[in-house]
């Protein structure tokens, strides 16, 4: 106690400064991802989407973050053992953001796209066992992330393989492709918009709802998101609709075409895949700074909920633009071009599987990591086109660096916890 006492402004100012660090670090890294199939299908530029993500990104993070974020993120920990000894979570959520800020910084740089989610998780653990003990780490909790190792690119990429499948059959394989896209495209941009309504509004809007006088249930969220799909399908029939057809194109310049309908739908999935992103995972690095404002601030006191600073949802946010900025390119190499050849029509077939998983994870309270949703959505659409389509090696890469990153970043912690405990007490 006499830690938070004497040295309390100096560990929110510390805090604070690694936290900015672990937003970064989440920009560098997870943002890249939900960009990385949009710039690699040559969709976008690199440019123009650090331009998209700034302001979404942004405004989910600030707009949609909450004003209210639990202390302890996912229940991975309880915060019970604490309570005699409140500087030792103190330490130990500043030993947490600096050790998975850390991991996503070499991460970034090496280009591999890893989990901010499992590597705020496993940081956590790591200080956990040597602050207080084994007992205090939910171990259920645990086992059910390494589980969605597995399940989550499963379901993402099955989905992305038959959404890709549908589009070669009903569009790119038949006798007028173009003919065919007027057709059924819509349909597709009809499904994008249901299913990204509910992306924002589940994820994204929910903070927003929660602080008025009316609430939105799951039944009124899947009926708005019904609606706006509808009307996004109708959009898209009158657009398509002014596209000019010369009946004298060949295939190829068909496909070109078809190719410039799916990038503009990309511009959308982009723009609200970082908007619902932006106000999901920037908790990441908000929720452990969260928790160390509050404590300094009560005394010692420890709260399942901790009311959030004015500052720490902009400081959030523009560390996760600056980390997109500074180094996201690196992993959107990774993600757009390393594991397989994207088009537009590809990427769009594997964000908007992204997005499903999403959502169906939401519903079901399976344990999702936006990165490797992604990830298998990608591996997904290299799959439709043949195992020769895949980079092996990459891929592999992706898969160590995915199993490492718990226990590096408990590892990370341990270090950090003990060198920072050393200096303080």
């Amino acid at each position: 106690m006499d830690i938070i006492q004497t040295y309390g402004l100096m560990l929110i100012i510390f805090g604070a400064l690694v936290g900015f660090f672990m937003a970064w670090g989440i920009g560098a890294n997870d943002v890249a991802n939900a960009m990385g199939t949009s710039v690699g299908s040559k969709a976008i530029t690199i440019k123009q989407a650090i331009i998209i993500a700034a302001i979404f990104e942004f405004a989910g993070a600030y707009l949609a973050g909450g004003e209210v974020t639990s202390t302890i993120r996912k229940g991975i920990i309880d915060s019970t053992p604490f309570l005699p000894n409140p500087e030792l979570l103190v330490i130990g959520m500043i030993s947490a953001l600096l050790a998975a800020g850390s991991w996503l910084a070499i991460a970034s740089v090496k280009g591999w796209p890893v989990s901010t989610t499992h590597s705020i998780v496993g940081a956590i653990i790591g200080f956990a066992v040597v602050g207080v003990g084994m007992d205090a780490v939910n171990w259920g909790k645990v086992g059910g992330i390494v589980g969605s190792w597995i399940i989550t690119p499963a379901i993402s990429g099955v989905i992305a393989y038959l959404i890709f499948m549908s589009a070669q059959k009903l569009i790119f394989d038949t006798d007028n492709p173009l003919k065919n896209a007027k057709r059924y495209v819509p349909i597709y941009m009809g499904m994008a918009g249901f299913v990204l309504s509910l992306v924002t509004i589940k994820k994204g809007l929910k903070h927003i709802i929660k602080d008025q006088d009316f609430s939105i249930s799951t039944s009124e969220a899947y009926l708005y998101a019904g609606l706006i799909g509808v009307a996004i399908a109708i959009i898209g029939v009158l657009f398509i609709k002014r596209i000019k057809i010369d009946p004298a194109a060949d295939r190829e310049m068909q496909f070109n075409n078809v190719e410039k309908v799916f990038a503009v739908l990309m511009v959308v999935t982009a723009c609200c895949m970082a908007f619902a992103h932006g106000s999901n995972d920037v908790a990441n690095a908000i929720g452990p700074l969260a928790a160390i404002v509050n404590v300094v601030q009560n005394d010692g006191e420890i709260a399942k909920k901790a009311a959030l600073a004015w500052w720490i949802l902009p400081l959030g946010g523009i560390g996760i633009v600056a980390g997109l900025a500074l180094f996201g390119h690196r992993v959107m190499a990774t993600i757009g071009k390393g594991i397989t050849h994207l088009t537009p029509s590809r990427g769009f077939a594997a964000e908007l599987a992204a997005a499903t998983t999403v959502v169906l994870a939401s519903g079901t309270g399976l344990p999702i990591s936006t990165t490797q949703t992604l990830v298998g959505a990608v591996l997904g659409v290299g799959m439709a086109k043949g195992i020769a389509a895949l980079n092996l090696g990459v891929v592999r890469t992706i898969f160590v660096s995915w199993v490492v990153t718990l226990p590096v970043g408990a590892l990370f912690s341990v270090i950090f916890f003990f060198l920072l405990k050393a200096a303080l007490v």
